[in-house]
């Protein structure tokens, strides 16, 4: 199976906050870890650092040091904001919402069959992408 994290999935997970992740995320993030593959879209690494600069999360690490573990091989697969996924925002309907990064996110998923781990309800609702129940 390949599940795509949401960004607020990948800080939890990342910062050891696992209490935030229901029982299906931590199955698959924690006990199923080798068994399935799991991507970020590169729009995930650009929101983490909006959030740093805000100074809405503080990471353990400095950014891009957080940045590099949190992706590093074998354990999490990086995609690119390649042509497919850009043109695949195009594809969604108008009824899905406006933020890019969302857009991105979604879009990422679609392109590369994914199932989204996130707790967005605008996302959950939708019905335009799998996501993790």
């Amino acid at each position: 199976m390949r599940y795509l994290l949401d960004t607020h999935i990948l800080l939890w997970w990342g910062q050891g906050a696992l209490e935030l992740l229901t029982e299906p995320e931590r199955h698959v993030l924690e006990e199923e870890i080798g068994h399935h593959e799991l991507l970020l879209s590169d729009i995930s690494l650009w929101e983490v650092a909006l959030l740093v600069e805000r100074q809405r999360i503080r990471l353990g690490l400095p950014l891009q040091d957080w940045l590099e573990r949190a992706t590093a091989p074998p354990l999490v697969r990086r995609c690119a904001l390649c042509p497919a996924v850009v043109a695949e925002t195009l594809s969604l309907p108008e009824s899905f919402h406006c933020d890019p990064a969302d857009r991105l996110i979604v879009s990422t998923a679609r392109v590369h069959q994914a199932t989204v781990l996130t707790r967005d309800q605008r996302i959950r609702e939708s019905g335009v992408v799998a996501v993790l129940s």
